[in-house]
């Protein structure tokens, strides 16, 4: 069986979700420079380009073939811009179990991308892929997130305590670190029914394996 995830490129109607390459880092960098990117993740602020392309070339290729997580762009299907990021982290192949996020452009925001890429993530996960469950850990805070989750049918299991560092602009400017709670949502299989009528008009996905 396996325990390392393939290259992958995921297409819905509107979206191609596929590994991250050398020509994105200009946009990652500035995507990841973002006042609420900074203040909902602890992606390192300011973000540099030599940051991004640390990450495309050395962290994600690593996190891939190592089986912990994949990292997909996800761009748009008609630009080729890129207008976020879909994350799978601590991934446990024995009980077929990922962490699941995203992250969504300034300039993007609005469009419904991160529920659409979120989904078709899913769809291929827990179809393909066999899995068994998908996490999500939302800040307390963090309603658009949270939106998210609910949209592609996600089950909220309850709250972890003080589980969770935001950060918070210092009137000086700089950031400061506050902490909150983790709200954890679950996706398995048969909470997909529900999702899927609301992407009805999406066309669905279609993944392509070893995209290159």
């Amino acid at each position: 069986m396996t325990s390392t995830f393939p290259n992958i490129s995921i297409s819905t109607e509107r979206l191609v979700l596929r590994p991250l390459d050398e020509d994105d880092v200009p946009a990652l960098a500035e995507m990841m420079n973002d006042e609420q990117v900074a203040a909902w993740t602890d992606v390192p602020q300011p973000f540099t380009a030599d940051a991004a392309r640390h990450w495309i070339t050395d962290y994600a290729p690593t996190e891939r073939t190592a089986g912990r997580g994949l990292d997909l762009a996800v761009t748009e299907f008609l630009t080729q811009r890129l207008v976020g990021i879909v994350q799978l982290a601590k991934t446990n192949w024995h009980i077929r179990s990922t962490e699941l996020s995203y992250i969504i452009a300034p300039w993007a925001r609005g469009e419904g991308y991160a529920s659409e890429a979120a989904l078709a993530t899913a769809q291929w996960l827990l179809g393909d892929q066999k899995f068994e469950r998908i996490e999500l850990r939302t800040a307390a805070d963090n309603t658009a997130s949270q939106q998210v989750a609910q949209k592609i049918g996600c089950i909220s299991e309850g709250v972890l305590r003080n589980a969770c560092i935001v950060h918070v602009r210092t009137e000086d400017g700089s950031w400061t670190d506050v902490r909150t709670d983790f709200i954890v949502w679950s996706l398995l299989p048969e909470d997909l029914e529900g999702a899927d009528g609301q992407f009805a008009d999406t066309g669905g996905f279609t993944s392509y394996s070893d995209w290159n």
